[in-house]
């Protein structure tokens, strides 16, 4: 099993009370409350009640705070004076204009790829597909949307371009949930699908990479 497996399939994230101060706190915070907020443990349009937060997780109100400022601006919870913070809800054109943007970036990536991408790296995607791809029916959809994100974000890194893979973390973050209850209907095409678009990278061929992303997502 390779370290993205053992990393992300087989352990579960560890309880944690979070300490104020260290910046790896804070960090840890961020990624605690994205959870809560792209699992909708938070109901869409819930106001955020900061002191109760605070006590379930454990912190003060000031890294609290800085979480809540960085999940704000990134698109994840909304922010109003005199009400505070509330999860954002995912209204249809939202998740429409959402769609269109993980479109664009993963056109652009692939296309990048088939330019930068080395075969040792590709060989390396290769064998995550091969890795996964044995039992892949037998996965939960929670595993199976974590191997999907993982090899588009890979792909994003093989364009050796960082600001796609940022935004495209950020889209895929924000649309984890829907994507989930998706990728029930997927689980029988995907692994194929990126297999065809490994294939199209690997011959250099960009016609066909963007024809095979675009009919993948």
């Amino acid at each position: 099993m390779n370290k993205f497996m053992e990393s992300h399939l087989t352990e579960e994230r560890p309880e944690k009370k979070i300490s104020n101060g260290p910046d790896g706190d804070v960090a840890y915070l961020y990624e605690a409350i994205q959870e809560m907020a792209v699992s909708y443990k938070f109901k869409p349009g819930e106001r955020l009640n900061e002191r109760a937060l605070a006590q379930q997780l454990g912190v003060s109100r000031t890294p609290l705070r800085e979480a809540l400022n960085r999940l704000t601006a990134e698109g994840f919870l909304n922010f109003k004076s005199g009400r505070g913070f509330s999860c954002r809800p995912l209204e249809p054109k939202q998740v429409m204009d959402l769609y269109g943007l993980r479109t664009a970036l993963e056109r652009e990536s692939v296309r990048q790829a088939v330019d930068h991408a080395t075969e040792q790296e590709l060989t390396e995607l290769e064998d995550f597909l091969q890795e996964t791809g044995s039992a892949f029916n037998d996965r939960d959809n929670k595993d199976l949307l974590k191997i999907d994100e993982h090899f588009h974000e890979k792909i994003a890194e093989l364009a050796d371009n960082q600001e796609i893979l940022r935004s495209l973390k950020n889209v895929n973050a924000r649309i984890r949930f829907i994507r989930w209850i998706d990728m029930e209907n997927r689980r029988s095409t995907t692994q194929n699908e990126h297999r065809q678009i490994l294939q199209a990278i690997r011959d250099r061929d960009k016609k066909s990479a963007l024809e095979k992303m675009e009919t993948h997502i």
